[in-house]
């Protein structure tokens, strides 16, 4: 194949065809277009990708520090219902043990 340069964009290919012995003129497809779409397609899922990485990346760092509260949260209920544990223990140690009579 010689590809000769015809204009400013078109491209006109010759193929030597040995049977015939003459060169035959081929117009191949623009792909230039196909490829320009092709393109701006791919430019736009990149650019949707990155858009859901970020939104990703934010909502990612919202549930970090909200384990982080929550985690905070549940070490303090903890904390409260050990006091409480420890209160009503101590309260079950002060209660006079019950008489033989009062048991039958």
């Amino acid at each position: 194949f010689f590809r000769i340069s015809h204009h400013h964009s078109a491209k006109i290919s010759r193929k030597y065809d040995k049977s015939l012995n003459v060169l035959t003129e081929i117009n191949p497809p623009d792909y230039s277009c196909g490829m320009v779409s092709e393109f701006s397609s791919l430019l736009d899922k990149v650019s949707q990708l990155a858009e859901l990485t970020t939104a990703l990346r934010r909502e990612n760092a919202e549930l970090r520090n909200e384990v982080g509260t929550l985690t905070n949260e549940n070490a303090q209920l903890s904390s409260r219902m050990k006091e409480a544990h420890d209160r009503v223990s101590a309260l079950i140690d002060t209660m006079p043990a019950p008489s033989d009579q009062e048991t039958a």
